[in-house]
């Protein structure tokens, strides 16, 4: 592992750090954790690699293991790892972050929930992933394609290379990036040079007249601009999520391919000759393509004999099997298993105990990306605090009547709030409100024209030459009744 101290220990001049960073990348890519982060990147974009490279093997007389190059058939390949990540980080981070204060979502740039659910996606693949702090927006680095340098004393992120290469045909480029700048580099045919100087992270260009040229000056932020989002609080449990999990998911895909060739191999029919043993190999074939396009078979010998044949798959046992292997796939990995709540009408508790496995894992990747997310507030120089709203499933019906039971007890602006985040309508609650205060005062204004209304009529009826007790009596039975009416 490469650390910030090794960093600080070569020498300053240009062909030495550029050797160093060489060497660093090359040594990285040597790591356990490189190259299990490239293997869950396979995974992750559907492309089992066990069942990619299985090869079906048979033993010769001598007892030779030999491939079968008609043995290897179907190649299943599921897509289940990509569907557990997903699910994990669209289950916390799918709605987005609520910020305290309005501004800090326009600092950080239009696309910051994006770049965070990227960097979660990435982290539960590569085990880190890491978020670079461009000015005005957040872009994000893979463990793949970049070298951590932290600091063997405080265990910070001080330093990092990133380093990409579109094929083994093409230059090698890499930046290196530390807390007083950054420095490109290229390296081609083994030969390797300086593609742009240090520089500051942040350019600020003034012109003070007409006259004078443009100034550019630059200036850094307060400390290292990239930070680290972790798979795990735990250090020693920084990898890839797809550890532990891949044989799992090797063995469904392996079996299923196995499942679909038994089928396959199962349905087609064999035939049995009996009586004709002066066939070759030559005319058993010939036969069989008669068979094909033919359908029909003469015997010339009398005592010849043609029998049909196939063979019943066994489905029961797969099936069984499959089945056990999803899950215990779903138990593992703590996702959340639609199959749980489909059947029959499913109460809101019901489904919150569906979901508890799925809660545990958004806990642990909220705390990361809590402290992903603060890290870059503190570059950002914002206070703000970032909640979360979990995206998850209820019985809306029994949700709505719930609160609805509850109404009189609570303030309309709470009931309408509450019911309108049930239903999915929340962007429209603000609109809502004011749209039922003016409907609230525009009846108010009724009601008071027609008090009066009602009140003009009983003074029109005579009610002064009633008795005083009678005629207050008559207005009040009045204004019940209108409001009654109302």
């Amino acid at each position: 592992m490469i650390t910030y101290q090794d960093l600080l220990a070569i020498g300053k001049s240009d062909k030495e750090r550029m050797a160093f960073c060489y060497s660093a990348i090359e040594k990285h890519k040597t790591s356990q954790m490189y190259r299990t982060a490239r293997i869950a990147e396979k995974y992750d974009a559907k492309q089992n690699v066990t069942i990619n490279e299985y090869k079906k093997l048979i033993y010769d007389v001598t007892g030779r293991a030999v491939h079968d190059p008609t043995g290897d058939g179907f190649k299943l390949v599921s897509a289940r790892f990509p569907f557990f990540v997903d699910q994990r980080v669209i289950y916390l981070l799918g709605n987005g972050v609520s910020w305290e204060n309005e501004g800090t979502e326009d600092a950080l740039g239009e696309n910051f929930d994006n770049q965070l659910k990227y960097a979660a996606h990435v982290s539960l693949v590569d085990g880190e992933a890491y978020g670079f702090f461009n000015l005005d927006h957040v872009d994000v680095f893979k463990y793949t394609e970049y070298v951590p340098m932290y600091d063997e004393e405080t265990g910070a992120l001080r330093a990092g290379i990133r380093f990409w290469q579109l094929d083994e045909n093409r230059p090698l480029r890499a930046v290196l990036y530390e807390e007083d700048g950054y420095t490109g580099y290229m390296w081609k045919d083994g030969e390797g040079e300086v593609r742009s100087d240090k520089q500051a992270y942040i350019i600020k260009a003034t012109k003070p007249s007409d006259e004078e040229d443009v100034i550019y000056e630059g200036e850094n932020y307060p400390t290292f601009p990239i930070v680290p989002f972790f798979s795990n609080r735990d250090p020693q449990k920084r990898q890839s999520v797809l550890v532990g999990s891949r044989e799992s998911i090797d063995c469904y895909d392996l079996m299923k391919s196995g499942f679909a060739n038994t089928v396959e191999e199962a349905s087609y029919i064999y035939w049995a000759i009996q009586n004709a043993p002066g066939m070759t190999d030559s005319d058993l074939v010939e036969f069989v393509d008669k068979m094909k396009k033919l359908h029909a078979a003469v015997t010339e010998d009398q005592g010849a004999k043609v029998d049909a044949h196939s063979v019943e798959a066994p489905t029961q046992s797969r099936e069984a099997i499959l089945t056990r292997l999803k899950d215990d796939l779903y138990e593992d990995f703590g996702a959340f298993d639609l199959r749980s709540i489909v059947s029959g009408a499913t109460v809101t508790a019901q489904i919150k105990a569906a979901q508890m496995p799925l809660d545990m894992q958004a806990t642990e990747l909220e705390y990361n990306a809590i402290q992903f997310i603060q890290g870059i507030l503190n570059l950002a120089g914002i206070e703000d605090n970032p909640t979360f709203t979990r995206d998850r499933l209820t019985n809306t019906t029994e949700e709505v009547n719930t609160v609805l039971m509850a109404a009189e007890s609570l303030d309309d602006e709470y009931v309408t709030t509450k019911i309108l985040n049930l239903l999915g309508d929340g962007d429209q609650i603000e609109e809502i409100l004011e749209r039922k205060d003016a409907d609230e005062l525009e009846m108010g204004g009724v009601l008071d024209e027609e008090i009066e209304e009602g009140m003009e009529e009983d003074m029109e009826e005579g009610t002064e030459d009633m008795p005083e007790d009678d005629a207050i009596q008559q207005i009040v039975d009045r204004l019940k009744a209108l409001m009654e009416e109302l």
